[in-house]
């Protein structure tokens, strides 16, 4: 029977040194405390450190032996637990069909419809037979040059024939207006906002340890409804107006908008203009084929006076939109992390909204 202060001895001398000991020192410690002991050294040793009986002996036999290990190794070579790719050979082959089950493997597989997490992986191989934990299959995923990778927008639409045309078209009419002091703007919708305290998007500066608290969930407030941004951005003088819609995003409040904008700042900076130009994408209320968007257009018209041109976007191009990247992505930049608890919010955020290249933003509530 072991004597359990003995144990309790080696446990304690064990731990004092275990941190400092490899693979190597540890085997050949315990098999010297075993033989200090004498008759039932092993067993005592084996009870207070939890090594293989194994395991000491080995060190026992190294010592008595004289053996001697290459520098920097641990065992002798070939010692040591077999790969696990040497035990089953086949494993590899069989976790790639599982990867790509369309491709190598059985089209049917369970794992073709579900998430290939490590444990699944892991889980299915050792329903086949396999004995293999999911540290193991990391492992090898990374031997097979496997990474975790997310989607990557590549693949475009069918693109229109007269897309690079449109662009150069737009883009000389730009150049034309500018050249003859006329205006020429930029519009578009910003992405709809729920209103009341929910969470936004990017972080903000507070005390260590206290972020603002805000809703679980970001179902729309139906008493304070959303905010719907819509731009007019001045190309030349790299400036914009934002009227914030708090019903519905159709054509009436996006023609409203660029009135909002001629008369508040439009007929200021451009003396009597008999044209002005308008960039806009394909879709939305300044689509090109919404009726009621040209209709208002009209009105527009004939109440300024001016010849109105509309160059819209090729489809699927909306993010060369001026508007988006001289504007938009500065006003989400701004109100990042701070949640749009009013409609009073959104205007002051977005009237605050500036840049070192000089751009300007008004803003008023629809």
């Amino acid at each position: 029977m072991l004597d359990a202060t003995v144990v309790h001895w080696i446990r304690e001398k064990y731990t004092a040194l275990i941190e400092d000991l490899d693979e190597r020192g540890r085997r050949r410690w315990a098999a010297t405390e075993a033989v200090s002991l004498g008759r039932g050294g092993i067993a005592a040793v084996v009870a207070a450190t939890r090594m293989s009986d194994r395991t000491v002996r080995n060190g026992i036999r190294e010592l008595r032996e004289g053996r001697t290990i290459g520098p920097g190794r641990q065992r002798k070579p070939g010692a040591g637990r077999k790969a696990l790719e040497e035990k089953q050979p086949e494993i590899p082959r069989v976790l790639e069909a599982l990867i790509e089950p369309s491709e190598r493997g059985d089209p049917q597989s369970p794992l073709r419809w579900t998430c290939k997490s490590l444990t699944n992986l892991a889980t299915e191989l050792k329903q086949q037979g396999y004995q293999v934990g999911r540290t193991k299959v990391a492992g090898m995923l990374h031997q097979l040059g496997y990474s975790l990778q997310a989607n990557r927008k590549t693949r475009e639409g069918k693109e229109h024939p007269d897309r690079d045309a449109q662009f150069e078209h737009i883009n000389r009419r730009v150049q034309a207006y500018r050249r003859g002091g006329r205006p020429a703007v930029s519009v578009d919708t910003k992405k709809k906002e729920n209103i009341g305290n929910k969470a936004n998007g990017g972080r903000e500066y507070r005390p260590k340890g206290s972020p603002k608290e805000v809703d679980t969930h970001d179902f729309p407030d139906k008493k304070k409804g959303k905010a719907i941004p819509y731009g007019v951005y001045d190309i030349k003088n790299n400036e914009a107006w934002v009227s914030v819609g708090i019903t519905c995003d159709t054509a009436e409040f996006a023609v409203a908008a660029i009135r909002l904008w001629w008369r508040q700042l439009g007929r200021k900076r451009f003396r009597k203009p008999s044209r002005l130009l308008i960039t806009a994408d394909s879709g939305g209320s300044n689509g090109n084929r919404n009726r009621l968007w040209k209709l208002e257009l009209q009105r527009l018209a004939s109440q300024t006076g001016m010849i109105i041109e509309v160059c819209h976007y090729p489809p699927g191009t909306s993010k060369w939109n001026k508007i988006e990247h001289r504007l938009f992505c500065h006003i989400t930049r701004n109100w990042r992390g701070v949640p749009l608890e009013s409609h009073e919010v959104v205007v002051n955020l977005v009237s605050s909204t500036r840049t070192k290249e000089g751009l300007e933003v008004h803003c008023s509530l629809d």
